[in-house]
């Protein structure tokens, strides 16, 4: 067996490297850091990189290095994009989920493998115009792969979708019409467009470019075509940030300190009212797990606070954790100044391995950290909550981890919620990008249904933001805060609510299709090259 000589070792080094930096840049595209356009163009380099890989080789060659080459651009892009995962549990748990996400991106190496081959022969067979549609079924085949990340096992991680990281970009514009799935399509296309543009293909190249950039720029001033409603209703909502006495993972075990914070930033802010400093509040948003102290088996919870929505006479969301003859619930409960507890919104979307424990007795071989997982259970209302009763403004709920669900405030619009609110807890998660990269979700998400968002954190960071995606007002992380604005109730249909889901199985449809009909076509050539 002959040994690869430099030449061979140093071209596979240089390749994989580029592809490593190919997944950095997507990473960069994420909050804090927000360079939208780092996205589009790590595609671009990781496209050409695959091209000049492959060019010329057999198709078992070509499957190979699209795989590989996939595969450590996915790799990359995780592991620097979800260390807050093991802040407190280890770099296991870390790496592990690093490493399950870009399995994912080998499934795409595979099908970008028998696109390209199918693409290059279509060239080869009539002309540069008979590859373009194979070579642009890549995003759509992109989007499928996604919507499988997203959405299993354990409910799927939509967490490090694409879509998220071209908040304050042209290319977030796109949701408004089909969700998260055409924000990625678009990305991926623009990406392609650059890698066509350095192999000197202008028009294909240009027209790509323009289509996704330009034609983001204009949805915002052409949206009103498909949008109806007024805003000029307001309800002036205050956001609490209590904080939480120390990091780490025994958060629970401060419960009486965490509910405390939250009474005395409540107490503050009815002070402030009475004093004539600050405007009444229609309504008050608190942070999931503000009151880890069950108040309905706590009485002395129940009458503290019971007296802060007396003080500060508006009714207070309250993140709190029931049981019921199901088992624990993560819990928002709208509490009344006159009336008390009322309705509540019971947590759909669960985080897997963090608030319930899939495989819980395998796992637990493996590392300690499994048993201080959570076994709570989901509810199955509509996400949606009346803190004024009915006929009142409603409020759509999305609780923390189930902000990157479209499901989560897809079904609060569907069920007539005018704004937004999210309550969160950070906490366990420390001075990591984790509470950034979910206000960009949140962001994201405001722009997609034409909404305003309130984010209220335990620890930070919460924010006020506009239905444009614009945060108004936020707070410091780990700092005790408040904050309160006029919010714009909307009762608008974007194009996205109006389709739901439909938009991103269309694109994954196509996606699949064509990368089966390649795939066909790739076991034919192949065993055409063997005889």
């Amino acid at each position: 067996m002959r040994r690869p000589d430099r030449r061979t070792v140093g071209r596979f080094l240089l390749l994989t490297l580029a592809a490593a930096f190919a997944g950095l840049a997507q990473y960069a595209s994420y909050q804090p850091t927000g360079l939208w356009w780092a996205a589009p163009l790590g595609f671009g380099l990781f496209f050409w990189t695959v091209d000049r890989a492959v060019a010329g080789k057999d198709p078992r060659t070509t499957r190979r290095w699209s795989v590989w080459l996939s595969w450590v651009q996915g790799l990359t892009c995780y592991l620097l994009l979800l260390p807050w995962v093991g802040e407190y549990v280890g770099a296991i748990a870390w790496f592990g989920l690093s490493v399950v996400e870009s399995l994912y991106s080998l499934l795409f190496g595979l099908g970008l493998a028998a696109l390209l081959t199918w693409s290059r022969s279509a060239s080869a067979a009539g002309g540069r115009t008979r590859g373009i549609l194979p070579f642009l079924a890549v995003p759509a085949w992109y989007v499928a792969v996604e919507w499988l990340r997203a959405n299993w096992p354990f409910g799927g991680f939509g967490w490090v979708r694409l879509a998220w990281g071209q908040v304050g970009g042209p290319l977030a514009h796109w949701i408004t019409l089909a969700g998260p799935a055409l924000v990625a399509y678009a990305v991926v296309v623009a990406g392609l467009g650059i890698a066509l543009l350095v192999h000197r293909r202008w028009i294909t190249g240009a027209a790509a470019l323009v289509v996704t950039l330009v034609g983001g720029l204009i949805i915002p001033v052409v949206s009103p075509v498909w949008r109806s409603g007024d805003d000029s209703p307001t309800l002036n909502v205050a956001a609490v940030q209590g904080n939480v006495p120390r990091l780490g993972l025994d958060f629970n075990a401060q419960r009486e300190a965490v509910l405390n914070n939250h009474l005395q930033v409540t107490r503050q802010l009815a002070d402030e009212v009475d004093a004539g400093t600050r405007a009444r509040p229609d309504l008050v948003v608190w942070p999931e797990n503000a009151s880890d102290v069950d108040p309905f088996r706590n009485p002395d919870a129940y009458t503290r606070i019971q007296a802060a929505a007396e003080a500060v006479k508006a009714p207070i969301l309250v993140g709190t954790i029931t049981r019921d003859e199901v088992g624990s619930r993560n819990t928002i409960v709208v509490w009344d100044p006159t009336d008390g507890p009322g309705e509540q919104h019971v947590k759909k979307f669960l985080q897997p391995f963090g608030e319930y424990m899939p495989l819980r007795d395998l796992l637990r071989h493996v590392s300690s950290y499994v048993d201080l997982a959570g076994d709570y259970k989901p509810g199955d209302g509509p996400g949606t909550l009346h803190p004024a009763g009915t006929g009142g403004p409603v409020v759509g709920v999305a609780t923390c981890y189930e902000v990157s669900f479209d499901g989560a405030y897809r079904d609060a619009v569907d069920n007539g919620a005018t704004m937004f609110a999210s309550p969160t807890n950070n906490a366990t998660f420390g001075h990591t990008d984790m509470t950034y990269q979910q206000l960009a979700i949140n962001r994201m998400r405001a722009i997609e249904y034409d909404r305003a968002v309130t984010v209220a954190a335990t620890s930070g960071v919460s924010a006020m933001i506009d239905p444009d995606g614009a945060v108004t007002q936020d707070t410091e992380i780990f700092r005790q805060g408040l904050l309160q604005a006029d919010i714009p109730l909307r009762d608008t249909r974007t194009l996205s609510a109006r389709l739901g889901a439909v938009g991103e199985w269309v694109l994954s449809a196509a996606g699949l299709a064509a990368a089966l009909y390649a795939g066909m076509r790739f076991r034919k050539t192949t065993r055409r090259g063997r005889e």
